[in-house]
């Protein structure tokens, strides 16, 4: 796979496997179209389950196969472009490999493209808001910042506009940093927000998770930049990795000799001796773990060239991301959240940690292999009601309920669907409460996706407040 270049798929057979929901699957096929390459499409989802993405590829001379997978797209093409959500184990990748047929990533291909410095960021929890607060620190420089990756927006169709005077961000999974490893690149500045158990189902063990996450670091050069948090044990240990570059630390718990930690109000850079200032009295995303999102995208941002006044003009206007702690709507003084992208037990106690106030929440959903007993700890200690849903509810239910004092709160419910999960958040919540969706697991089991969870939220909270008329509702 090295040596790509710009005219490498012109008139060659290529399937593209897993056409996918998000802007990925999408992407690449408009990239090989235009490369002049003949496109097959593979997904075993049905033509109306992926509805919106077939929209996006309309009229393009596509050939597609879906509902099923056929063994010729596999062994009479010249090579498979694999959706990284698929398993390495299929059967089709490895008739594949057996007739000769390579397999490409994605985002290595763009990675081999790319004439533009990148800065990478994953981790199991914040890697969307610190990618979108990277962006919005890198916007205020000199450079043209492209936003890709996971975040939603495919730069491969885009590669043939970014100019080596430009800069590029990426929110990289699990999975493509896992790909990345074959072609031993990583990104110029890789920012790791936190390490946690995750997509267990895939990786099957955390040592195999952890070793995926660390794609984005051990390829890198002498003048590259690892930007680590000095809070998570894990990624601690990380900047003594061979490959890694310059290592830079962040953290809300104690100062680091090089990178950015707290201090109170001001977020402080260091680099040596000489320090910088940003204030976060400004800031308007609550919680720790969004003051962790922007030291590391402030140190990220300052080692690309920004400087830190521009890095505090950028944290001051950000306004956070949609299903990110969302703020969205107000009924009789019962704030609603709408915190999907919480997929994790992890980024589900961030979410109550954020909130001062009582919360009603809502949570449970597809089981990917996380543990829960922290998340239900914290749920018994912090919670006034908890509504349950999905494949998780009776595995978290029993849990919760080991960690309840007495009978005390919090209330516990299971509801069959997730708009008597809704209607009874609002039923059991009080003016001054917060009613908060944050699952802590994935949506696969009810959903199309977390924002799908998401979106549905804000509509039957909406549904219900056009529904109540008159005064205060009695309470």
């Amino acid at each position: 796979m090295q040596g790509i270049t710009h005219d490498f798929f012109r008139g060659k057979k290529v399937t593209v496997m897993g056409l996918g929901l998000f802007e990925g699957g999408v992407g690449v096929v408009r990239f090989l179209v235009d490369q002049g390459a003949e496109v097959f499409v593979t997904d075993l989802k049905s033509s109306e389950d992926l509805e919106e993405s077939l929209e996006k590829l309309d009229g393009l001379p596509i050939s597609f196969h879906l509902g099923e997978h056929r063994e010729e797209d596999f062994t009479q093409v010249d090579l498979v472009v694999v959706n990284p959500a698929v398993p390495k184990t299929s059967a089709y990748l490895a008739l594949a490999r057996e007739h000769g047929v390579p397999l490409f990533a994605e985002m290595n291909i763009f990675f081999q493209l790319c004439p533009a410095p990148i800065v990478g960021i994953t981790g199991t929890n914040g890697k969307s808001t610190t990618t979108a607060l990277v962006h919005a620190m890198l916007s205020k420089g000199e450079r043209k910042a492209w936003l890709g990756g996971n975040i939603g927006q495919a730069l491969l169709p885009e590669v043939h506009k970014i100019s080596d005077e430009d800069i590029v961000i990426l929110e990289l999974s699990s999975f493509q940093l896992e790909d990345l490893q074959q072609i031993g690149r990583s990104p110029h500045v890789a920012v790791v927000t936190n390490v946690a158990p995750n997509h267990l189902d895939r990786h099957g063990t955390m040592a195999d998770y952890i070793a995926a996450k660390k794609g984005i670091i051990i390829n890198q050069t002498k003048g590259d930049f690892a930007v680590l948090n000095q809070d998570d044990p894990e990624l601690r240990t990380w900047a003594d990795e061979d490959g890694v570059g310059r290592p830079l630390f962040f953290s809300v718990e104690e100062e680091v000799e090089e990178g950015a930690f707290v201090r109170g109000d001001e977020l402080v850079l260091r680099a040596g001796k000489a320090e910088e200032v940003v204030s976060l009295r400004g800031v308007q995303i609550p919680g720790r773990h969004n003051r962790q999102n922007i030291a590391a995208a402030a140190i990220a941002a300052r080692v690309a060239g920004i400087k830190a006044k521009q890095i505090e003009a950028a944290a001051s206007e950000f306004k956070g991301l949609e299903h990110r702690i969302e703020f969205f709507e107000e009924i009789d003084g019962v704030r609603f959240y709408n915190d999907s992208i919480a997929t994790t037990p992890e980024s589900a106690i961030a979410a109550i940690e954020a909130l001062d106030c009582p919360i009603i929440l809502i949570a449970g959903g597809y089981d990917k292999g996380s543990p829960f007993g922290t998340f239900a700890r914290k749920v018994a200690e912090q919670v006034k009601c908890v509504i349950l849903i999905g494949k998780t509810a009776e595995k978290i239910g029993a849990m919760v309920e080991e960690h309840r004092q007495d009978g005390g709160p919090p209330a516990l419910f299971h509801e069959r669907t997730f708009p008597d999960a809704v209607w009874r958040a609002f039923e059991e919540a009080k003016s001054g409460d917060a009613v908060l969706l944050s699952t802590g697991c994935a949506s696969y089991d009810m959903f199309r996706n977390f924002a799908d969870r998401g979106r549905q939220f804000k509509q039957l909270v909406r549904e219900i407040k056009r529904q109540v008329t008159g005064g205060t509702r009695e309470e």
